[in-house]
C-alpha cells in the first residue's frame, strides 16, 4: 500500500478528517475529534493503529511487521509495518477496525 491510498481509504470513512498536530510530517486522521490513525508522511514507514487490546497481542504474535504502537499506549495502540508483507486489504481491515474502536466510545 502506498501512501496515496492509505489517505484515500481512511477519507473515504464516513466523519474523518485529517490533520498534523505535531509537526508537518506527521499526518493524523481523527473521527469524532479522536484520532484512529496516523503515519510520517515522508517515510511511510509504519501506521499506528488503535486495538482492542486481545487483538493487539494475537496480531503482534500472528505478524512480525506488527509491533507494540510506537510512542503510543502500548496496550491500546499497534504499529504496523509497511513493507508489503501483510496485504493491503488485511491493512484496510484494521484501519476500517481502529476507525471503527473509535466511533463506538
Amino acid at each position: 500500500m502506498k501512501i496515496d491510498e492509505y489517505r484515500k481509504f481512511c477519507l473515504s470513512l464516513k466523519g474523518v478528517r485529517e490533520g498534523l498536530p505535531f509537526d508537518e510530517n506527521t499526518l493524523v486522521f481523527y473521527v469524532k475529534s479522536k484520532m484512529f490513525t496516523l503515519t510520517d508522511i515522508d517515510s511511510f514507514e509504519t501506521i499506528n493503529l488503535k486495538c482492542v487490546p486481545e487483538l493487539a497481542i494475537e496480531l503482534r504474535d500472528m505478524y512480525e511487521a506488527v509491533t507494540p504502537g510506537y510512542h503510543m499506549n502500548k496496550k491500546h495502540w499497534i504499529t504496523v509495518k509497511m513493507n508489503n508483507s501483510i496485504k493491503d486489504s488485511l491493512i484496510k481491515q484494521w484501519i476500517l477496525n481502529s476507525y471503527q474502536l473509535v466511533m463506538s466510545s
